[in-house]
């Protein structure tokens, strides 16, 4: 039994994805991510605000990770010195990094968990968006904290204005701390490894680099422990979204498509039958009157039909 679609819910034809066509689609969403988030900066004092409820609310809660662990950054460089590389350069790195990796090995599973990621880190440009907030570091000292990047600026890249490489601070949004997408990229990246990764050595790493990360953004004093629970909030809502993301996606696709194949030309095939009305390429056509097929022209009659009489 021929299988027939209902209009509008045609799905685009999948294609195999190519490396440079989603090369500049990650650089795209990258670039519109890091400019939104560097745009809207929000107000300081909105900022410093939002940070002091979040230690207040911690310390309703009786959570306080942050002062200790600064603390112990702050008094061990053997701790503190890698936590800061840490935090300066893997969030870039390993993430594309993974990307690359599912891209290659595990092609089945990449376009979803492409669409995971994207839309949760738009998902965290607009908490950046609503609620600035003013990390640790950057309150008042009577707080307590101590900014380890500033601290410990001499051994890397950065100056005093987070992970910015020196005389680049204005290039970075400093109170975009909530959520902590540090955190949240790094779940991702570890329930990737641990879901395709296949190894024990794996499953190590999907454990230690987003419980190390989240350790490393509070030690730091760039992140409150709500910012990582946000992070981490954040990544589950785009888990949720990312199937409708890829249905959109998808309709819209094939709306593109239907609408580049409206203009073709149908192709017959043989075996095709004829509605009724329609002729055959080259078929004659008959004539009204008296229903007698016409006679034929001494042409078509042939060499020895009798000349017409004169």
């Amino acid at each position: 039994m021929a299988q027939t679609e209902t209009p509008g819910t045609e799905v685009a034809p999948r294609t195999r994805l190519r490396w440079w066509t989603e090369l500049p689609l990650l650089l795209l969403v990258y670039g519109c991510y890091s400019a939104g988030r560097l745009l809207v900066r929000g107000d300081v004092d909105d900022a410093v605000d939002h940070g002091l409820a979040l230690l207040r609310a911690e310390k309703l809660l009786h959570l306080n990770a942050e002062h200790p662990l600064n603390r112990l950054f702050t008094r061990e460089p053997w701790i503190g010195i890698p936590a800061d590389f840490w935090y300066a350069s893997l969030h870039y790195l390993v993430t594309p990094a993974i990307l690359i990796w599912l891209f290659h090995n595990r092609a089945e599973h990449y376009r979803r968990a492409r669409a995971w990621l994207m839309t949760s880190t738009f998902i965290g440009l607009i908490g950046f968006t609503l609620v600035p907030t003013c990390p640790p570091r950057l309150l008042a000292a009577n707080e307590g904290f101590v900014d380890t990047m500033a601290h410990y600026s001499s051994y890397g890249w950065w100056g005093g204005d987070a992970s910015a490489p020196r005389g680049l601070g204005g290039m970075t949004n400093q109170y975009a701390a909530m959520p902590s997408l540090h955190v949240g990229w790094a779940l991702w990246c570890g329930l990737m490894l641990w879901r395709h990764g296949g190894t024990r050595l794996t499953k190590v790493l999907a454990v230690l680099y987003p419980l190390g990360t989240a350790l490393v953004v509070m030690g730091t004093a760039n992140h409150y422990l709500l910012d990582a629970l946000a992070g981490i909030a954040v990544m589950g809502v785009g888990h949720l979204l990312a199937p409708r993301v890829l249905r959109a996606a998808d309709l819209v696709r094939a709306r593109l498509f239907k609408g580049f194949g409206a203009g073709s030309s149908p192709i017959v095939s043989g075996g095709c039958q004829t509605s009724a009305g329609e002729r055959i390429p080259r078929q004659r056509e008959s004539r009204p009157g008296t229903g007698a097929e016409p006679d034929p022209s001494p042409t078509d009659a042939g060499d020895e039909a009798p000349a017409p009489a004169r």
